[in-house]
């Protein structure tokens, strides 16, 4: 469908009436499937609607919170979609947080209601328990009696208006530092990221796009790029629980299901490449295989993309901006290795210095963002989001980044990751994208630890390839070598320390304080 059939839906008002078109367009067609498992686009409207009204019956009303605690399953599209139908903003929670998580995002949203599965289910009541909190709980696989079936929770459909201003999603940040902030994304937000990429969509029909969802739902790159993009266009989607994301089983699926559209962070495609078997898997039906999350090195995109004859495309977007801000696809000069392509449609950007002076293509600063899919602002904190923008309206990333005469922009690293070594500014992705080049490494992350002379220095840790022998086919000394023939002597790490993996978090983010030791 193209993009234009869906602009009078797209105008104003409840973003659920862009699916509504949708479903007008391609009913029919597969929206979902789940391990056989399937709904249609007509399904998923109806079961949605009839959510919506249940959700109404049991005393929910429009601004209020739901707080969806579930692994990816249908469940989680369906009650997203019913939620944005009654009115009532989804804020999504990570399904392996616990009491002490929880018991935070309940009482800062203070939602009125949780969608969850019967296997969490002990969890929640704990940090229901914590906080003498007492929402309607509805449970998919409940069996329990003081719950609600999620399969039982129908009523005549309902629809609510909701202003363009009006909360559609409350995401929280990883919370890598600090607590984590919950992002107030609008009808609005989500309207402007939805067409910021259809826009841009290939010329596979609609009804052929599918879309292999490993990411959690719960990230905001699961949700509105692998999700509700290819839904919104009328194509489907292939859910996978991303607990149980296996290299193997993902090229498997994506071979036997023609899978056309694939996003996966960085450890999924580590994963892909460094598998025995990755060369004999046909992964041609890609026509899109992208990243997101966090820095791709360029030797796993060439790995990748020499033995599967596939190219890969990097995008750059946070939870703030509802997703993505910057892409390669349909890129003005194609696809630009180790950039994050150019800006989306509608998306104003700049890279200032320290004195928030705009620099020159060429020099680095901090990334900074306007446009229609940049949050109205934190939840409850305005001197954090007042901080957060600047007095001209741009969001403000903490991203280090700098761009190239053809408006090309390369991310460099997180502002608070940069290592200050005697006066020098070291940035860690830099070393980390020099590390995944290095035969004996599947990756690396480097982080800064202190020094007496120098205030700080980098340290490597290194995951080495499947196979190698640490201290026998590569060591620490060699790897300091490694950095001190390929770049200056200041940057490179002093301590190198061998480790079976990366901590990340469930979206794919490297923890870079457990590195440090913090808790």
């Amino acid at each position: 469908m193209d993009a234009s059939e869906l602009s009078e839906a797209a105008r104003s008002g409840n973003a659920a009436r862009l699916h509504e078109e949708t479903a007008r367009h391609h009913g029919d067609a597969l929206a979902v499937e789940y391990h056989g498992t399937t709904l249609t686009h007509d399904e998923l409207s109806a079961e949605s609607a009839a959510f919506a009204g249940a959700l109404a019956d049991h005393g929910i009303e429009p601004g209020d919170v739901l707080l969806q605690y579930l692994p990816n399953c249908p469940a989680y599209l369906t009650g997203a979609l019913g939620a944005f139908k009654a009115g009532v903003a989804v804020s999504p929670v990570n399904p392996q947080y616990r009491k002490r998580e929880l018991t935070y995002q309940l009482e800062d949203t203070g939602a009125s209601v949780v969608l969850t599965h019967t296997a969490l289910l002990d969890h929640l009541r704990e940090a229901l328990a914590e906080i003498d909190w007492d929402p309607l709980v509805v449970a998919v696989a409940a069996s329990d009696d003081d719950v609600e079936m999620f399969s039982e929770m129908r009523s005549d459909p309902t629809f609510v208006e909701q202003d363009d201003d009006d909360i559609a999603l409350l995401p929280y940040t990883s919370g890598t530092t600090g607590k984590p902030k919950g992002v107030e994304l609008t009808h609005a937000n989500f309207r402007a990221q939805m067409f910021q990429t259809l826009g841009q969509a290939n010329d596979i029909p609609d009804e052929e796009v599918r879309s292999l969802v490993w990411l959690p739902l719960y990230h905001i790159t699961g949700f509105t790029h692998t999700a509700w993009q290819p839904l919104l266009r009328g194509g489907s989607v292939y859910l996978r629980s991303a607990a149980n994301w296996k290299g193997e089983a993902g090229m498997q699926l994506i071979e036997e299901e023609g899978i056309t559209h694939f996003v996966g962070v960085t450890a999924m495609y580590v994963d892909m490449v460094e598998h025995e078997e990755f060369d004999s898997y046909d992964l041609t039906s890609l026509e899109m295989a992208a990243e997101g999350g966090a820095k791709l090195p360029e030797a796993i995109q060439e790995r990748f993309q020499e033995g599967t004859g596939v190219e890969m495309d990097e995008g750059y977007g946070l939870t703030e901006t509802h997703g993505a801000t910057h892409t390669q696809v349909n890129s003005t000069y194609g696809t630009k290795h180790g950039s994050v392509g150019q800006p989306t449609r509608l998306t104003d950007c700049k890279i200032v210095d320290e004195a928030g002076e705009e620099v020159q293509p060429g020099e680095q600063g901090e990334l900074l963002v306007r446009g229609p899919q940049v949050m109205k602002g934190y939840h409850d904190m305005p001197e954090t989001t007042e901080a957060a923008f600047t007095e001209r309206g741009y969001f403000k990333t903490g991203d280090i980044a700098r761009r190239d005469e053809h408006n090309y922009y390369e991310i460099l690293d997180r502002k608070k990751h940069m290592i200050n070594t005697a006066g020098y500014n070291v940035y860690p992705s830099e070393l980390e994208e020099l590390l995944a080049e290095h035969e004996a490494v599947a990756e690396g992350a480097v982080v800064a630890i202190p020094d007496e002379r120098r205030n700080e220095v980098p340290k490597a840790f290194v995951v080495p390839s499947e196979g190698v022998e640490p201290g026998e086919e590569v060591t620490e000394e060699e790897i300091k070598q490694y950095f001190l023939d390929r770049v200056a002597a200041y940057k490179h790490p002093r301590e190198v320390e061998f480790i079976d993996e990366l901590p990340r978090t469930a979206s794919g983010k490297i923890q870079k304080y457990k590195l440090r030791g913090e808790d």
